[in-house]
């Protein structure tokens, strides 16, 4: 009650309880009952209008061992600051304060310390941690501040969970557990690798924000040791039990050695090949490799022959000279495989009258020598002169059998033509009735002559051999003329471009391998004997001359074509385009990991200039996928150089790619020698390969022969198989199949089955055949192949029936089955290609195209104007799905005449019409299918183009 009252005795002052004191709301001395010790000032400035601010409020603290913690408190302006704790004053005198002067406001600021032990936490028992709290006072009342909580700081001695060690193979994934013992404040945890600080910053590898564990992503060789985990906090560390780390790798096989030769050098032996278990070779503690580290296979080695003489022939008739002579050949038996030729002699003469030759029924020894002499020259001359007459006769007989043959329309001036070059003719207008007028219908005038200037194609002076007999009753049999105007006049040729498998001098910029040439029937016989020694094809070239009105090339069975759209040569020029595909061995050398997906396509003139885009259509291998597949198309450069274009991916103005299935249609502006190549970026990567097999037979009766290939799947690599088949007598058994070959690194397994026992037999240890992953995976060089010989156990046996297993490793299978007559009249005959990819492989004007003319101008003029609502040529785009790089097309002075390039390249086997139509029927812009479009309206169309065009 006393209390109270001294309470309600302040008035308008403010009553301190537990002090036991009044302040004067105005800031004068207050009344006091004790010693001065217990007053509080009387002078404390203040704003009117203003509460304590505090400028430092009390933090968390922790109590380190018996070390007593100190709570600090600043505000301005206060009359009084106090702490408060757990909801209970803080006595005075266990308050130090201090006060200083604020120089920016003049006000004072106040600041207190207190001091909390860890006798009063201990004995502080509440629902919460011990806290305090600072209070502040001012004319217009309090101020609290933030409470600050006190707790004693620990940490216990043992971890939770300490981390175990672990054995992982290389790149695989390690995770050590670690959980710290508890403490307050919580442990931070530290990663030791052998005793070393583990910085996880500077390593992307290693995590170690995870809940305080270690997490390595790849295990590397270098990550094996011993690992620590330190827990530590402001008491103390702690150190967890070391876990040991093992990163190990399994042994992998080398690839295989080559075959060892025979070990015998006549008869039955075998021959070995080998690999070790180095790659990688097994380390701390990995697995060997299983299998085999060697393979042994039978071989028979052909026994040299050593060659043996005839007996003497006999001997001929007694010559003018009063000899014989007698031969004999060294065919009984002639020397094989390596054996000695014949020693001694293969002809022999000798006098035949035995020294008395009779000449002038004289004895030759009464003969004069001045006679003998007279006699020779008589012979001599008389030779001379037949001859003489002979060539006369001959020369006479050609020119006019020459004459009266003559149905050609050209007189060759310059008789140097027939030596090769270039050279001027005088072309004379044709006679009535020649057969071989370019245009039957159109007369001739007799009077005119009308001289052309220009290059002339004949055969390469190393064919003059076999073209001097057979020119001379053959004459200009296979000559192509080029004018000026580019007008191509055919003698005896029909008129449409021609698929040449051999280069013309003057056709292509670069050098001639030519392997054909016309003969004359008697000499046909040495010339095939010679083919052996002749250069093998390179290349597949074709060329045709392409003007304003553009068109197609194509190379047949090969994927491979070349679209020139119209408008893309000026008007009133023309150009003679080429397009070859590289045979041999590629000259682009994969780095790495890269591999050759398609064939080396050249395409020319490279100084000819387009004014548009044209498209090239290559075909390729790959499994299409941007998940497993980073694909490039590259340039050769006219150093020999390749460099890369752009990444299918990319984006790009300079060219544009579309990736179908099986081919890659490129827009491009200038011509060169282009390929696709492609890095795996994952192991799922896969190359479709085309298997298949042929079959003949061996110069042994009883032996038969099959040959599996595995070649990329593009048509120009399973067309080098069949023109390689062709010319060894092989025939197809089965129709091809697809193969679907990952980049795993594992090999291909190819194997003979179910041979009917007793009929066919195959030598021991070759029903299987094993390839190694690089061969295949690289296999742009020479075609893949494995060969199996068959042996009949009798000659009545025509029917061969069995199974050809081709599967990789962990991959695809597939199952050849062959049914087959071995005897070429009951073959069933399988077709190499199931259609040829164009009859005529040049295609010039309207006719080379799907979309007749008038039609395409149409939709250009439609979609190249922007719409409000969004129907221009990117829709165009979109329903034709190209969805990607449409700022190629944006650069395009007309975008939609690229993009129906780009149809067009893409459709030039189906030609799929109604496929477009209904693209622009879902736009909007027409309601007429293109498919529906009557042959008369086409006809117009192109008549109408034509005439456009001044034809």
């Amino acid at each position: 009650m006393g209390t109270a009252a001294a309470g309600g005795g302040c008035g308008a002052r403010r009553w301190l309880p537990w002090l036991g004191l009044c302040f004067w709301a105005a800031g004068a001395a207050a009344a006091r009952g004790t010693d001065n010790s217990e007053v509080l000032p009387d002078s404390i400035p203040s704003a009117p209008g203003t509460l304590p601010h505090f400028v430092e409020e009390p933090e968390d603290a922790y109590i380190i061992k018996s070390n007593p913690i100190a709570l600090r408190c600043k505000a301005r302006p206060a009359m009084q600051i106090f702490f408060k704790c757990n909801g209970e004053w803080v006595h005075q005198n266990e308050h130090v304060s201090e006060e200083s002067l604020d120089e920016s406001s003049g006000l004072k600021v106040r600041e207190v310390f207190i001091n909390v032990t860890r006798q009063q936490v201990e004995d502080f028992h509440g629902p919460e941690d011990y806290w305090c709290q600072c209070v502040a006072w001012s004319h217009l009342g309090t101020s609290k501040s933030r409470k600050a909580s006190v707790r004693i700081a620990y940490l216990r001695k043992n971890f939770e969970q300490d981390p175990q060690g672990r054995e992982v193979p290389i790149e695989g994934m390690i995770v050590l557990h670690c959980r710290p013992p508890e403490g307050v404040p919580a442990a931070e945890v530290e990663w030791l690798k052998n005793e070393e600080p583990i910085d996880s910053e500077q390593d992307e590898n290693i995590d170690t924000r995870a809940d305080h564990n270690l997490i390595i992503r790849q295990a590397r060789l270098s990550d094996s040791g011993n690992y620590t985990c330190m827990a530590a906090n402001i008491v103390a560390k702690r150190r967890s039990l070391s876990a040991t780390v093992v990163v190990y790798v399994n042994g992998g096989w080398s690839s295989w050695t080559e075959w060892s030769a025979c070990n015998v050098r006549c008869g039955r032996g075998w021959q070995k090949r080998s690999r070790t278990c180095t790659n990688p070779a097994p380390l701390n503690g990995g697995a060997f490799c299983e299998g085999m580290s060697v393979q042994k296979i039978t071989c028979t080695a052909l026994c040299p022959v050593d060659g043996s003489w005839e007996v003497w022939s006999e001997w001929s008739v007694c010559s003018p000279e009063c000899e014989h002579l007698r031969i004999r050949e060294c065919t009984a038996p002639p020397p094989r495989n390596g054996g000695k030729f014949c020693e001694g002699l293969s002809q022999e003469s000798e006098n035949c009258t035995d020294g008395l030759c009779i000449l002038d029924k004289k004895p030759l020894h009464e003969i004069k020598p001045q006679s003998i002499e007279n006699a020779s020259d008589i012979a001599l001359y008389s030779g001379l002169g037949a001859a003489v007459v002979a060539v006369a006769v001959l020369v006479i007989g050609v020119t006019l059998y020459r004459r009266s043959h003559s149905d050609y329309g050209v007189d060759v001036i310059d008789s140097s033509a027939l030596t090769g070059g270039f050279q001027t003719f005088n072309f004379k207008t044709v006679r009535q009735g020649n057969s071989l007028l370019l245009n039957p219908a159109m007369q001739p005038d007799l009077t005119v002559s009308r001289t052309y200037s220009g290059p002339i194609c004949l055969q390469d002076p190393l064919d003059k051999e076999l073209m001097t007999e057979s020119s001379l009753f053959n004459p200009l049999s296979d000559i192509k003329v080029k004018v000026q105007s580019s007008f191509m006049v055919s003698l005896g040729v029909p008129e449409r471009a021609e698929y040449h498998g051999k280069n013309h001098s003057g056709t292509f910029p670069h050098g001639n391998n030519r392997g054909f040439s016309t003969m004359h029937p008697r000499n046909k016989t040495p010339y095939i004997q010679n083919l052996s020694s002749l250069p093998t094809r390179t290349e597949l070239r074709t060329t045709g001359v392409f003007g304003h009105l553009g068109g197609r090339l194509v190379m047949p069975n090969t994927g491979v074509s070349l679209l020139i759209p119209h408008g893309a040569i000026p008007e009133e020029n023309s150009w003679e385009i080429y397009m070859s595909i590289n045979q041999g061995e590629p000259s682009l050398q994969s780095d790495g990991s890269e591999v050759l997906l398609s064939p080396e396509v050249t395409c020319g003139p490279p100084d000819m200039l387009v004014t548009t885009p044209f498209a090239l259509t290559i075909p390729h291998c790959a499994d299409v996928s941007s998940e497993h597949w980073n694909i490039h198309l590259k340039k050769r450069t006219q150093q020999g150089k390749w460099e890369e274009v752009m990444s299918v991916e990319d984006e790009s103005t300079s060219c544009y790619c579309l990736l179908d299935p099986f081919a890659c249609h490129v827009l491009l502006d200038s011509f060169g020698t282009y390929a696709l190549t492609g890095e795996p970026i994952t192991d799922c990567a896969v190359k479709q390969l085309k298997v298949a097999v042929f079959g003949c037979m061996s110069c042994n009766s009883l032996d038969y022969n099959l040959r599996v290939y595995c070649v990329d799947n593009t048509p120009c690599a399973f067309q080098e198989v069949v023109s390689d088949e062709r010319h060894q007598g092989g025939q197809l058994l089965e129709e091809p199949k697809l193969l679907h070959f990952k980049g795993n690194t594992f090999s291909l397994q190819i194997s003979v089955l179910d041979i009917p026992p007793f009929l066919w037999r195959i030598k021991p240890f070759t029903a299987c055949q094993e390839v190694p992953f690089s061969r295949v995976w690289s296999s742009n060089r020479q075609p893949l192949h494995c060969a199996f010989s068959l042996e009949r156990y009798t000659p009545t046996t025509t029917q061969l029936s069995c199974k050809i297993c081709i599967r990789q490793l962990k991959g695809h299978e597939q199952i050849l089955q062959v049914q087959t007559s071995i005897l070429e009249s009951e073959r069933e005959t399988i077709t190499f290609f199931a259609q040829e990819d164009s009859t005529f492989p040049a295609q010039t004007g309207p006719k080379a195209f799907k979309i007749p003319y008038s039609i395409r101008q149409r939709i250009c003029a439609t979609f190249d104007t922007p719409n409000a609502k969004g129907k221009d040529w990117q829709m165009l785009a979109q329903k034709n799905s190209i969805n990607r790089n449409l700022s190629y097309f944006a650069t395009q002075s007309s975008p939609s005449a690229v993009i129906l390039n780009l149809w067009e390249a893409r459709h030039q086997q189906d030609g799929d019409l109604d496929s477009l139509a209904c693209a622009l029927e879902e736009i909007g812009r027409t309601h007429t299918k293109l498919s529906n479009i009557t042959e008369s309206q086409l006809e117009e169309a192109d008549f109408n183009y034509s005439r456009q065009n001044g034809l």
